[in-house]
Order: C-alpha cells, then sequence, then structure tokens
C-alpha cells in the first residue's frame, strides 16, 4: 500500500498539532524550517504521492518542474478548523492516488468529485459531502470496515459522535442509491461491517 505525505514548509505549529495525533492519520508529516530546506529534499526524492502545505502562494513552488501545482495546499488566513482541515487533506490525498481530474469509477457508476454527483448512464444522483467521503473510504479498502472504524476514519476527532449517527447516515446513503438507481446492492452490509464489493467498471 502506497503511503502519502503531507510535507509542511515553515508552519511549525501546524506541524505539532498534527504530530500529536498522528497515529490516527492516514499519512506522513514532515516539516521544513524554511523553503530551501524542501527544495533541496524535493530535488533528491519523488514527490508524487505527496502534498505540501505552505502559508502563503509561493510562485517558485508553483513553477517547479518537480511538482503539480495541485499538490500545493496554501491555508487561508482565517483560521481553519482541525477537522475540515484533515478531512480536505484525505479527500484531495485519494484523488490524488487515484490519478484523476474530476472522476472516478466505481462498480457501474461514475463519482464525480467537482459537482459531487453518483452516476450511471441513464441517471445522476446528488451526494453530499459526508456521503462522498463514506464512499470514497469503503472503495479505498478491501475489507469490510465496522462503525467505530468509519466514525474514527471519515469523521474523525468528532468526539461527541454518536454511533447510531454513523449508522444513520449510511443507511440513507443505501436508501438514496436504492431509490435512484434500484441498486441495493451498491453497499453491502455484513457482520463485519459496510464494504463496497467490486463488479465491473465503467469503459
Amino acid at each position: 500500500m502506497v503511503k502519502h505525505n503531507i510535507h509542511i514548509i515553515n508552519f511549525k505549529v501546524l506541524f505539532d498539532i498534527l504530530e500529536e495525533i498522528k497515529k490516527n492519520l492516514s499519512f506522513e508529516i514532515y516539516h521544513y524550517i524554511d523553503k530551501k530546506k524542501f527544495i533541496d529534499f524535493s530535488i533528491k526524492n519523488d514527490l508524487k504521492n505527496s502534498l505540501i502545505i505552505t502559508k502563503k502562494i509561493d510562485h517558485e513552488l508553483r513553477f517547479k518542474k518537480n511538482l503539480d501545482k495541485q499538490q500545493i495546499i496554501t491555508l487561508p488566513d482565517k483560521p481553519v478548523p482541525l477537522v475540515k482541515l484533515i478531512e480536505d487533506l484525505n479527500i484531495s490525498l485519494i484523488k490524488q492516488k487515484y490519478n484523476i481530474q474530476s472522476n472516478l469509477n466505481i462498480k457501474n457508476y461514475s463519482l464525480n468529485f467537482n459537482s459531487r454527483v453518483i452516476s450511471d448512464k441513464e441517471k445522476k444522483l446528488k451526494l453530499t459531502q459526508k456521503e462522498m467521503d463514506i464512499i470514497l473510504f469503503l472503495n479505498q479498502n478491501n475489507q469490510p470496515q465496522s462503525i467505530n472504524i468509519l466514525q474514527n476514519r471519515v469523521w474523525k476527532y468528532e468526539s461527541d459522535l454518536e454511533t447510531h449517527t454513523v449508522e444513520t447516515h449510511v443507511y440513507r446513503l443505501k436508501k438514496k442509491i436504492k431509490e435512484k438507481f434500484n441498486d441495493d446492492n451498491f453497499i453491502i452490509s455484513e457482520e463485519a461491517g459496510y464494504s463496497i464489493k467490486w463488479k465491473e467498471k465503467i469503459l
């Protein structure tokens, strides 16, 4: 399994926060005290499975030949909730993993990240961001995922979240897909948890 990396440039506070919770993160984190140290590292290492976080727009980084502009994330001046930041990073890494612009094929469907729409050849269904996250997380794991795992990995650090909230979200998502596409087997409910089992891809 490919391990993804987050490279943080001159943002020690953010690095320290993520370092404290790193055991719950799906990526490795690294900090560089200045841009030069990161550039030196990037020259010698492959960064195709990485995201780079900066505090301000850096045109020098954006024009580096070995970096894709989409890999560089500039945080806004205003505070960003940690839960949302981690969620955004995970989604960005998942997009990168599948090496796509905006679409991912899952079973008989196409999932569009920008519009949050899942569709087959005839019908379309609008999803919430959390429904997108559930589908993406289940799709990248081969084994059934329990309620507790979904709670920890998809909802992250919402400590006041109740188990039935996760179950309700999955139930509503399954119901929406059943009603729109008449598909009762997109998300499979098993004793060990929930899973998305592949059948075929859209050509």
